[in-house]
């Protein structure tokens, strides 16, 4: 028998994925026995492994397919994580129809089973908030793993107390800009607002209230994320994309975009390249595709222009 000094050296030898006895890292599983064995000392380092796969076998993907027994993955955007059952009110076990009787009892059992599942404030709080998530999420179209983000972030506000007081659906739609920025998903505020039924001052109260109390950092927006966007709203080339890139990279050398908004930036930018390309495009268009003013546009391309010598300005005078 070992002693528990001796024992606790050979777990932590283990845990390290090293043999305790010759302290090589090369092991072997076998999994016909369950065990895993040293490859330079023989050593069995562990035996009656439990296997983690089916008791099935399958070799095709369509016969995988057929024979997985699983459900959907759970999901942090359902309020009970996806882990809630139920049942289908029209047939029975066999898949035949049930009497129109037995449809309506049914029915009424799957309503108050749905009913029940949402007892306490804290669920009906989530069910509401995620809710406004997946609908926010679909129509700005954001991506799943973004909207699990958002749907995260408003779990750790509810758990902190930030709720109490505040408009569920703006805090939910701020979590969800949060998650937005913290995974450089181009969205702006403004299309959070106007996806949203909440105002702009309210989400935004929420937002800061989220990166203050949560201590969020929240990365520097990069312009060149917005070119694609903006430059097919407005119709451009990729040529002209490629240019408004490359001008935006040396801005970002020369340290000229920082403090200013990333849309309006990119708007400028685009609007650079296009006349460099020979592309006619107004700052109307351009500032309508990419949710900013058309005095932020002027601004921004003036800048741009003679910060980095471009002479833009000038060759549109004389001409």
């Amino acid at each position: 028998m070992l002693s528990a000094v001796e024992q606790a050296k050979t777990q932590r030898a283990i845990q390290r994925g090293r043999c305790p006895e010759c302290g090589s890292n090369e092991r072997v599983t076998d999994r016909s026995s369950g065990e895993i064995i040293c490859r330079n000392c023989g050593l069995v380092i562990r035996e009656l492994m439990l296997n983690q796969n089916p008791e099935w076998r399958a070799f095709t993907p369509e016969e995988r397919r057929a024979k997985v027994r699983v459900g959907a993955p759970t999901s942090l955007r359902q309020f009970d994580k996806g882990l809630a059952t139920t049942f289908q009110p029209y047939k029975d076990a066999r898949g035949k129809t049930l009497p129109l009787t037995k449809r309506l009892k049914m029915l009424r059992l799957r309503k108050w089973q749905m009913r029940a599942r949402v007892h306490s404030s804290t669920q009906r709080n989530l069910s509401q908030a995620m809710n406004v998530v997946t609908r926010l999420s679909d129509t700005l179209r954001i991506p799943q793993d973004v909207a699990e983000t958002g749907a995260l972030l408003y779990r750790k506000a509810l758990d902190a107390g930030l709720v109490r007081g505040r408009s569920i659906k703006s805090l939910a739609a701020a979590a969800l800009y949060a998650a937005c920025r913290i995974t450089r998903i181009p969205r702006s505020l403004k299309a959070v607002v106007d996806a949203s039924t909440r105002d702009r001052k309210e989400i935004s109260r929420c937002y800061r209230l989220l990166q203050r109390e949560l201590d969020l950092k929240m990365p520097i927006d990069d312009p060149t994320k917005y070119v694609s966007k903006i430059a097919s709203i407005a119709g451009l080339s990729q040529k002209t994309q490629n240019l408004a890139i490359r001008l935006l990279q040396e801005a970002k050398k020369a340290k000229v975009v920082v403090g200013k908004g990333p849309a309006g930036v990119a708007a400028a930018a685009l609007y650079l390249a296009a006349f460099m390309n020979g592309e006619t495009v107004t700052q109307r268009k351009l500032a309508k595709a990419s949710g900013v003013t058309e005095v932020t546009v002027r601004n921004r391309y003036k800048g741009l222009d003679n910060s980095l010598g471009l002479g833009v300005r000038k060759s549109r005078s004389a001409s």
